[in-house]
């Protein structure tokens, strides 16, 4: 599996921006699609997740009520929409796979497949 995440790029604070991560090859065992980032000099920490259904989702308390994980399944395709963005959101974001378990988790160990990251920078 190929996860290809886009999207990212240069905003001021309070901007919004949408992130997108595209799933290819075997995707025939697809649980859960996760949000991760990682900020200068800091672990890479759990933004959002939601199931392959879309039926559940889950957001870091830093970032509930203003980002919002949805996806298509169809297009095996998930998105992150980042909207009253603080310069605190200032990160690689990473896109993760679980093929394993039904239920969506925050541990970034539970996920199988990893996108390359694509940089978010929120200016003052």
């Amino acid at each position: 599996v190929q996860l290809q995440a886009s999207g990212g790029g240069l905003v001021q604070a309070g901007g919004s921006l949408r992130l997108s991560c595209a799933a290819s090859g075997r995707t025939l065992r697809m649980y859960a699609m996760g949000w991760f980032r990682q900020a200068p000099g800091k672990e890479r920490e759990f933004a959002a997740g939601i199931s392959w259904s879309g039926g559940s989702s889950t957001y870091a308390s830093s970032v509930k009520g203003r980002f919002t994980i949805s996806i298509n399944s169809a297009k095996n395709t998930a998105y992150l929409q980042m909207n009253s963005l603080k310069v605190e959101d200032t990160a690689v974001y990473y896109c993760a796979l679980d093929t394993s378990r039904a239920v969506v988790s925050s541990n970034r160990a539970t996920y199988d497949y990893w996108g390359q990251g694509t940089l978010v920078t929120v200016s003052s």
